[in-house]
């Protein structure tokens, strides 16, 4: 049966091995049969720039995007708040599509609606205004000619805030607004959303105009593997181990 998977937030970084190891396995294994890989953004922990490249996990993780692609499974990549920095040189070198977000695709007949899933947590204004700036492309550029150790110092100093803010901030602050979720089913005229951000995996239905929508959540990859298996016959979340 035909299916496209979907996955999100797995923050790959040399600390979690064994989160590589099931990642690497889903390209080698269950990813060669989809139609189509979707990676609704932070494949990385953090992307410091397409110059990182020559970092031993960053080309691995290529390489075998890469072979994926070549195998004959098209792979496309959108941006998280993680790693908005994938460029032109990370397409090149993994074989992936970069897509907007948000973006509309036809899945077996669902107009499906497609976003990482931090524009629809729009009660978090700090947040808000660190997206907006992240993806300025002067803002971009400046900090992409900084030294690499310079980036990675920032980015880090970052991170611990960031952190900081979570302990302090309500949860239901940093989940998404339900006005927004209803405004992007009604702009896109779709009746599935697929996200990830959140953390919080789950199916969620929304009445939107009168029409039954549904809206999944993508899980992490902080404690295991699990990808959204979309076909003919529906959805089903399949964990990786």
């Amino acid at each position: 049966m035909p299916f496209t998977a979907f996955i999100s937030d797995l923050h790959l970084t040399l600390a979690r091995a064994e989160i590589n190891r099931i990642f690497f396995a889903f390209l080698e294994g269950p990813a060669r049969a989809a139609d189509h890989l979707y990676i609704l953004g932070d494949l990385f922990e953090y992307w410091l720039g397409d110059d990182n490249l020559r970092d031993p996990l960053n080309a691995q993780v290529a390489s075998g995007l890469k072979a994926l692609v070549t195998a004959g499974v098209p792979v496309s990549v959108m941006h998280g708040n993680r790693d908005v920095l994938l460029l032109k040189g990370f397409a090149q070198a993994s074989g992936a599509r970069l897509i907007a977000d948000p973006t509309v695709v036809d899945l077996y007949g669902t107009r499906t609606l497609l976003l990482h899933g931090d524009s629809l947590c729009t009660d978090d204004l700090q947040y808000q205004a660190f997206r907006k700036r992240a993806r300025n492309f002067w803002w971009q550029r400046a900090f992409l000619l900084q030294p690499l150790s310079m980036r990675r110092a920032q980015t880090e100093r970052g991170r611990r805030k960031s952190e900081r803010q979570k302990r302090i901030n309500a949860a239901e602050i940093m989940d998404v607004t339900p006005a927004a979720v209803e405004q992007a089913f009604r702009d896109s005229g779709c009746i599935r959303m697929i996200h990830g951000h959140t953390h919080r995996p789950a199916r969620h239905v929304h009445i939107v105009e009168g029409r039954t929508c549904e809206r999944w959540v993508l899980s992490d990859w902080y404690q295991h593997g699990q990808y959204l298996r979309i076909g003919p016959d529906g959805c089903t979340s399949v964990d990786l181990t």
